[in-house]
C-alpha cells in the first residue's frame, strides 16, 4: 500500500468542514497545528508595527495513494481555495515510508477496494 502525504494551509474557520469532508471522501485522520502564519502574494499589512494577518491552520493527512486525489480536490472545494484569494492551498506528496499505522492499513485495505 502507498501513502501521499496532503498537506493544508486552511483559514481557521473552515478547518472542521475540511476535516469532514477529507474523511467522508477516505481519510482516516489528521493531524491539525494551529495558528500558524504565512504571507501570500501580498505582504501582510501592519498597523504601528502590529501585524494584521489572519491566523491559518496547517493540516496534514496521510492518505492511500488511490484516494489522495479526491480528497485534495474535495478540501480544495470546501475551503474555497480557487475562489477565494488567501483561503489557503493544499498540495500533496509521496511518502516513501510510514510505520505506526497498520490499524488504519486494514481499514484502508477494504475501504481502497471498493474505490478500485
Amino acid at each position: 500500500m502507498h501513502f501521499k502525504l496532503i498537506i493544508a494551509f486552511i483559514s481557521e474557520d473552515k478547518t472542521d468542514k475540511v476535516l469532514k469532508t477529507a474523511r467522508e471522501r477516505g481519510a482516516t485522520g489528521a493531524t491539525v497545528i494551529n495558528h500558524a502564519r504565512g504571507e501570500g502574494l501580498k505582504p501582510t499589512k501592519t498597523f504601528f508595527g502590529l501585524s494584521l494577518e489572519t491566523q491559518r491552520d496547517v493540516v496534514l493527512f496521510l492518505v492511500e495513494e488511490h484516494l489522495s486525489r479526491k480528497i485534495l480536490e474535495s478540501i480544495a472545494e470546501t475551503g474555497g481555495f480557487e475562489e477565494d484569494a488567501g483561503a489557503g492551498i493544499a498540495f500533496q506528496v509521496d511518502v516513501e515510508d510510514a510505520i505506526g499505522i497498520s490499524h488504519q492499513m486494514r481499514k484502508l485495505t477494504q475501504v481502497v477496494g471498493d474505490e478500485i
